[in-house]
């Protein structure tokens, strides 16, 4: 409550504000001082009249400037008996079919735990695709989501293998979709993803030890300078499987193969291939030569 002068009264009394009303009443003789005010406090989701029930948070999601109409868009519930859909109305179909993308970029996000940086950069360049691209929109909309995502980690430089983003789109491949996108929407083509972009993640989803995954980082970076042809993935498991084997970890190939979504089969192939050069690509203050010797390849 709060003071004011009533005319009524003629004298200052206390007042209450009917803020579902708009009304200034005093409290003294009833007297309605103000009518149909205009309420130019923030709008809240909460419209209790009790002031220990506001709820401070804003109505509504924030503008998207990727879309046409903000993302703004009209929700009206159908009438008792109707059914249990409710129709959403937007300013054009094509932002629905865009937010719907967003929706499922966002899922697909934090089921990987990708942060908003690369969501965003994902969904840029998805509206792009759909401006310019008629299969942006249809039935292989969640191998592009996945396309987009994928691309998107590389330019962001927190790469995911293609095997990640498919379990996480539901799609068998995102090969073609690759292509359109790439195709369709200009891009930094000068990022190439290495071996040594995916060992911090798979080390630490491995729960090794500070000085593995160091003495693993270097023997990566020493990879580069052999004619080892495995996918980058493929070595980034299979120089870790034998940083493992040269530790007191008790890791087994299938542990490895399960946290770097990488097959057994995969991993011992491409094991087979740096066995000549684990010498050299090892550090030699992580494991003597003896020792390398050892391991079986």
């Amino acid at each position: 409550m709060d003071e004011t002068y009533c005319s009524d009264c003629r004298k200052h009394t206390e007042v209450v504000f009917d803020h579902s009303a708009g009304d200034t009443v005093c409290t003294e003789c009833g007297l309605v001082l103000e009518a149909h005010m205009i309420d130019e406090t923030s709008e809240w989701r909460t419209f209790a009249n009790e002031s220990g029930d506001h709820d401070p948070v804003r109505v509504g999601a924030k503008v998207n400037p990727l879309l046409d109409d903000g993302g703004l868009c009209t929700l009206i519930s159908k009438p008792s008996g109707g059914g249990t859909s409710d129709y959403l109305i937007r300013g054009s179909n094509r932002d629905g079919t865009v937010a719907q993308g967003f929706k499922t970029l966002a899922d697909m996000c934090d089921r990987l735990g990708i942060v908003n940086t690369i969501k965003d950069r994902a969904a840029e360049i998805y509206k792009k695709f759909v401006d310019g691209h008629k299969h942006g929109r249809g039935k292989n909309r969640d191998a592009t989501l996945g396309a987009c995502l994928y691309i998107a980690c590389k330019l962001e430089c927190k790469p995911r293998s293609v095997k990640e983003i498919c379990s996480v789109a539901n799609v068998a491949s995102i090969s073609r979709a690759m292509q359109l996108v790439t195709k369709q929407v200009e891009l930094n083509k000068d990022r190439i993803i290495g071996a040594g972009d995916y060992v911090t993640r798979f080390c630490s989803r491995l729960g090794m030890t500070h000085q593995s995954v160091k003495a693993a980082k270097e023997a990566v970076e020493k990879c580069g300078e052999f004619d080892i042809r495995r996918s980058p993935v493929s070595i980034a498991a299979a120089v870790i499987y034998a940083v493992i084997q040269l530790s007191d970890e008790k890791t087994s190939l299938e542990d490895v193969s399960l946290k770097t979504d990488v097959g057994r089969d995969t991993i011992r192939n491409s094991y087979k291939d740096i066995c000549p050069y684990l010498v050299k690509i090892i550090p030699s203050w992580y494991a003597q030569e003896e020792d390398l010797k050892n391991l079986m390849c």
